[in-house]
């Protein structure tokens, strides 16, 4: 079982972040491999940001995706230059008021959900920059990928301290999003 994970927007919406606590989850939570890569922009912040996880229950011998099973895309040039490598009938978020310009013919071809998950988060949390834990708990509920345990206890590991509470609230509304998802509800 080999599953391959790409998320992408720009820098400063927790891509890394995410793709780091998704792969501590199930690596150390889940007992599986997992192997986490990395690639953004100059710009720390703003600048185009991707992240790639790969999850398996044997060693892993390729450490980068090749047609993800699994996509978050939280920006348009991301949309735009990576929704085509994904696989047919790949789980897919969007950020909904962030991607505007869509392909409506390709997206037939896989299980797509968007939403505005920035505001969302800023209704959750108070802050957008949760957004990104918001989607770990609607990608993991959704797909399966780890268990509900494992995701929580990699996002309270890797928060700054004294942001668990936040962090947890965020993680928690993704989950309720991704179980809705999971019933066709969405």
């Amino acid at each position: 079982m080999r599953k391959e994970v790409l998320f992408s927007g720009f820098g400063g919406q927790g891509v890394i972040l995410a793709s780091v606590i998704l792969g501590r989850a199930a690596a150390v939570y889940e007992g599986l491999y997992a192997v986490q890569t990395q690639a953004y922009g100059p710009e720390s912040r703003g600048g185009a940001s991707k992240a790639e996880v790969v999850i398996s229950d044997e060693p892993i011998d390729y450490p980068k995706t090749i047609h993800p099973d699994y996509a978050v895309f939280f920006s348009q040039e991301a949309y735009s230059k990576y929704l085509h490598t994904v696989k047919e009938g790949a789980k897919v978020i969007v950020e909904k008021d962030l991607v505007p310009h869509r392909d409506p013919e390709f997206e037939k071809k896989l299980d797509l959900i968007a939403l505005p998950l920035t505001e969302i988060a800023e209704e959750t949390t108070g802050l957008s920059l949760t957004m990104n834990i918001l989607t770990l708990g609607v990608l993991t509920e959704w797909t399966g990928l780890v268990s509900r345990d494992a995701i929580e206890k990699a996002v309270l590991d890797a928060v700054p301290h004294g942001t668990e509470g936040i962090n947890r609230r965020a993680l928690l509304k993704g989950v309720e999003l991704g179980e809705k998802a999971k019933n066709g509800e969405l």
